[in-house]
Protein backbone atom coordinates (compact mmCIF):
# COMPACT_ATOMS: atom_id res chain seq x y z
CA UNK A 1 0.00 0.00 0.00
CA UNK A 2 3.23 2.54 0.67
CA UNK A 3 4.07 1.89 -2.33
CA UNK A 4 0.51 2.76 -4.03
CA UNK A 5 0.34 5.95 -1.88
CA UNK A 6 3.63 7.28 -2.62
CA UNK A 7 2.85 6.84 -6.43
CA UNK A 8 -0.77 8.35 -6.20
CA UNK A 9 1.00 11.28 -3.94
CA UNK A 10 3.48 12.08 -6.58
CA UNK A 11 0.35 12.94 -9.65
CA UNK A 12 -1.12 15.05 -6.81
CA UNK A 13 -0.33 19.30 -7.52
CA UNK A 14 1.83 20.27 -5.37
CA UNK A 15 3.94 17.38 -4.28
CA UNK A 16 7.74 17.59 -4.32
CA UNK A 17 8.45 14.67 -2.79
CA UNK A 18 9.05 11.98 -0.49
CA UNK A 19 11.00 9.72 1.88
CA UNK A 20 9.79 6.59 3.69
CA UNK A 21 10.98 3.61 5.77
CA UNK A 22 9.58 0.24 7.08
CA UNK A 23 10.12 -1.86 9.50
CA UNK A 24 8.19 -4.92 11.61
CA UNK A 25 5.57 -2.65 13.04
CA UNK A 26 6.92 0.43 12.24
CA UNK A 27 6.39 2.94 9.35
CA UNK A 28 7.35 6.07 8.43
CA UNK A 29 6.54 8.43 5.72
CA UNK A 30 7.39 11.87 4.72
CA UNK A 31 5.78 13.97 1.91
CA UNK A 32 7.07 17.35 1.11
CA UNK A 33 4.63 19.59 -0.47
CA UNK A 34 4.90 23.31 -2.20
CA UNK A 35 1.87 24.56 0.02
CA UNK A 36 -0.49 23.71 2.85
CA UNK A 37 -3.08 24.33 0.40
CA UNK A 38 -1.49 20.86 -1.75
CA UNK A 39 -1.28 19.31 1.88
CA UNK A 40 -5.14 19.95 2.69
CA UNK A 41 -5.56 18.44 -1.16
CA UNK A 42 -3.42 15.43 -0.04
CA UNK A 43 -5.45 14.86 2.81
CA UNK A 44 -8.81 15.17 0.86
CA UNK A 45 -7.39 12.59 -1.40
CA UNK A 46 -10.15 9.44 -0.76
CA UNK A 47 -7.73 6.42 -1.81
CA UNK A 48 -5.25 8.40 0.83
CA UNK A 49 -8.07 8.56 3.34
CA UNK A 50 -9.06 4.65 3.23
CA UNK A 51 -5.27 3.92 3.33
CA UNK A 52 -5.13 6.02 7.03
CA UNK A 53 -7.85 4.53 7.81
CA UNK A 54 -6.57 0.66 7.39
CA UNK A 55 -3.16 1.77 8.83
CA UNK A 56 -4.73 3.09 11.77
CA UNK A 57 -7.10 0.12 11.89
CA UNK A 58 -4.74 -3.14 10.75
CA UNK A 59 -1.50 -2.13 10.27
CA UNK A 60 -0.29 0.20 13.44
CA UNK A 61 -0.84 0.63 17.16
CA UNK A 62 0.41 4.12 17.02
CA UNK A 63 -0.63 6.79 14.43
CA UNK A 64 0.99 9.82 14.17
CA UNK A 65 0.48 12.94 11.91
CA UNK A 66 2.40 15.93 11.64
CA UNK A 67 2.52 18.70 9.16
CA UNK A 68 6.11 20.91 9.41
CA UNK A 69 7.62 23.51 7.50
CA UNK A 70 11.03 22.80 6.45
CA UNK A 71 13.40 26.13 6.88
CA UNK A 72 16.38 24.65 5.55
CA UNK A 73 17.39 20.97 4.69
CA UNK A 74 21.20 20.49 4.69
CA UNK A 75 22.49 16.93 2.74
CA UNK A 76 25.91 15.70 2.94
CA UNK A 77 26.98 12.51 1.23
CA UNK A 78 29.78 10.64 3.19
Amino acid sequence: MADKIVELASKQEGYLGGESARDEGLGNTVSYWESLGAIKKWKENSAHQVAQDRGKTEWYKKFALRVCKVERDNFIEM
